[in-house]
């Protein structure tokens, strides 16, 4: 990259960065003294700093979101002609690229059939919460309106999105909560609750069950739960635990909500995380990778048998009283029809596998020759190691020195993730999302940096 092509400006844009952007996810105390870090363009699977440094983005634009890599003409392309054509009317009417994607979506999604526009994973769940609160009070009395949540699953920033949080360190200090949320035990096997039992799966699922007979299963109205749990240390659900989960809620008539915002288009090499397990969900979410970030959108998308409860023109209540004003936007739909398809004409999704087994058995590799790495998860092209100090006991590795692996790697070019700030005395586990696009080359790359990183903070 030329730095020369921003002219004389970086330097002032530092000092605007510095004086007047709040960040997201950082101490600000450390940019008294340090240049904030400005990523100033991306191409493929790397992306330049200020300075002109190349780094090899293993994250997807940081939190799991560039699915298609960077410098994408032709979704910039589809983007503009949409936006001189017609930018933005609010979604009581209908679009061209709306209506589009909607049906191509579905189509991917079978069992499912309307989709909500919005612009945030935030806002998509919690667009869920107020449909299962509505339903509540118009087919049941307003009795089963409580909904449950798994302890380390994340589901978005605003309060009733933390009310729905299984991360304490993510909650903290933002309560009081909205009521009616009551957290499950989580599925981590690694970190088995449950070590008498015969089925590890299945007793995690029981425990779900144990949760609604003590809240009274006539007050519970839906189950949410990421296919995958992301930021909570990248937790593959056990064998047997999906199918018994599919079942408690059908026997207790508990809508199934499954949080695709990370997991959702590709990331797994399916279209969606939960077609991995055979669910069939009532209401599936999703953000990040719809557009790969190229334009704000997210959706929430339904069975039809939802859809039909809000359909009542007696009752003047009775519709889905709620809007997004930036669900009016014709640059997401647009950015996400082209996203599907680069990663249809790509193959993007067989790539998906292909890598994501290469990045598996480099990691096992990397297991074998660390101590310091207790356990590999993933699924695709997401993959978390957590690191211990003790394998026998399982202690967590300290956060400083997990923390020390990603910032060598960083400077080495190479740009990784950790859980921060998510479970109490848990954030110990590094994890990767590298584009669909990522190659044999790119794998390697990354897990070398993550050896070397691993040899110079631990040995």
């Amino acid at each position: 990259m030329d730095m020369t092509d921003l002219g004389n400006d970086i330097s002032g844009v530092i000092q605007a960065d510095r004086a007047h952007v709040w960040h997201h996810l950082m101490q600000h105390k450390s940019l008294e003294t340090n240049d904030p870090k400005i990523i100033v363009e991306g191409k493929g699977m790397r992306v330049w700093d200020a300075s002109g440094k190349e780094h090899l983005d293993a994250v997807s634009g940081g939190v799991w979101t560039v699915n298609v890599g960077y410098g994408r003409t032709s979704i910039a392309n589809a983007v503009r002609d949409q936006l001189i054509k017609m930018n933005y009317f609010s979604n009581s009417a209908g679009s061209i690229p709306g209506a589009q994607f909607a049906k191509k979506l579905i189509e991917k999604m079978p069992g499912l059939s309307r989709v909500y526009y919005s612009n945030s994973g935030s806002e998509a769940n919690e667009k869920v919460f107020k449909m299962v609160r509505q339903i509540a009070h118009r087919v049941h009395g307003g009795k089963k309106y409580k909904i449950l949540f798994r302890e380390r699953d994340y589901h978005g920033t605003t309060i009733a999105a933390l009310s729905a949080g299984g991360q304490g360190e993510r909650n903290a200090h933002y309560g009081p909560f909205t009521p009616g949320f009551v957290s499950v035990p989580h599925c981590l096997e690694y970190r088995n609750q449950f070590p008498d039992a015969v089925d590890y799966g299945v007793a995690a699922a029981n425990a779900i069950e144990q949760v609604i007979l003590r809240e009274g299963a006539d007050t519970v109205g839906a189950l949410c739960l990421e296919p995958i749990t992301a930021g909570g240390g990248v937790i593959t659900p056990p064998d047997g635990y999906w199918p018994r989960v599919q079942e408690i809620c059908e026997k207790y008539d508990i809508l199934l909500h499954i949080d695709e915002v990370v997991c959702g288009v590709g990331r797994t090499g399916e279209w969606f995380g939960y077609q991995n397990y055979d669910i069939k969900p009532d209401f599936v979410t999703m953000a990040k990778g719809v557009a790969s970030g190229y334009a704000a959108i997210s959706c929430t998308v339904t069975t039809d048998a939802v859809f039909q409860m809000f359909k009542d023109d007696t009752d003047p209540l009775g519709y889905f009283r709620d809007i997004s004003t930036f669900g009016g936007c014709t640059a997401g739909p647009v950015a996400a029809l082209e996203n599907m398809a680069i990663i249809e004409r790509e193959d993007l999704l067989n790539n998906t596998l292909k890598m994501g087994d290469r990045l598996m058995e480099n990691l096992r590799a990397l297991q074998n020759k660390h101590n310091v790495i207790g356990d590999i998860r993933g699924k695709g092209l997401f993959a978390g190691a957590e690191l211990v100090a003790d394998r026998k006991t399982k202690e967590p590795a300290g956060e400083k020195m997990v923390q020390a692996v990603v910032a060598h790697c960083m400077s080495h070019g190479v740009i990784i993730g950790a859980t921060n700030r998510s479970v109490p005395g848990f954030n110990n586990t590094l994890c990767l999302s590298p584009a669909l696009i990522a190659t044999s080359d790119d794998i390697d790359q990354i897990t070398d940096a993550i050896d070397y990183a691993l040899t110079a903070v631990f040995n």
